[in-house]
């Protein structure tokens, strides 16, 4: 089994591809802001439907059965504020996290919709500090351990880093930077496999906050589920090694 770290893991797309991962037997390192949030996140995931349920490791099955050992996935939860990228070394740091990382799932983020006329600096740093600039801080300080491990980096974009719209300028300007993050690091960590997954409008809180934005009604049937978007992204993660899922398009139907 592997060990995973996810960003933003109360998140709608973040909780669900941990409860993916979880299920898969995987050890989890769950980042978010809140720690309350964390621990009943985490807590949730160690009993009931999301227990270990699978095998995906053949040889690991065959070992178990040899030794008579069964592993048991661990649950690790780290608050992390990511408008501050600057602190992030020292929290990580402090955390003692493991020296293998077989991938990291960036999938924290934030918004506010306003025209370019109404956007202030403090907008704009919030926006590239949480969506860009900490997503390559902490790439950068785990890069040993994803190395040491041969590993996997996914970031969660948004359709919003292929095309701006008005209003969006913000949250389109940082979530182009990550498209661009992306395609730096998978040219120059060969060893690595890293993935651009872009989600279509989702039924998350997030978007709850982006319809009452826009002044519209929230309908979750609306937009596409989280737990869809999680498993194409935990798809591209068990991709066999002769391959990589560069950039992943999924869109509410």
């Amino acid at each position: 089994m592997g060990t995973y770290l996810i960003t933003g893991a109360t998140g709608g797309i973040g909780t669900a591809v941990a409860e993916l991962l979880r299920e898969r037997g995987h050890d989890l390192v769950l980042t978010g802001r809140s720690l309350e949030r964390l621990d009943r996140l985490a807590e949730r995931l160690r009993g009931g439907a999301h227990a270990p349920t699978q095998v995906i490791d053949p040889g690991a099955a065959r070992s178990a059965q040899h030794t008579g050992r069964n592993h048991t996935a661990s649950i690790t939860t780290l608050p992390l504020d990511l408008t501050a990228p600057l602190r992030i070394e020292a929290s990580l740091a402090a955390a003692g996290l493991p020296a293998r990382l077989d991938g990291v799932v960036h999938a924290a983020g934030m918004v506010h919709l306003a025209p370019v006329a109404d956007l202030e600096a403090d907008e704009w740093i919030q926006h590239l500090s949480v969506n860009l600039v900490s997503a390559a801080e902490m790439t950068r300080l785990l890069l040993p351990a994803l190395r040491a491990a041969e590993g996997h980096i996914v970031f969660v974009n948004s359709t919003a880093g292929l095309r701006a719209n008005p209003e969006w300028s913000a949250y389109a300007a940082s979530k182009f930077g990550l498209r661009a993050l992306a395609d730096s690091l998978r040219a120059e960590e060969p060893s690595l496999r890293v993935t651009t997954v872009y989600p279509g409008r989702t039924a998350t809180d997030m978007q709850r906050k982006v319809r009452a934005q826009e002044g519209h009604p929230y309908a979750e049937d609306d937009f596409a589920a989280p737990t869809t978007v999680a498993r194409v992204l935990v798809s591209a993660l068990e991709t066999p090694r002769d391959a990589v899922v560069s950039d992943i398009t999924v869109r509410p139907n």
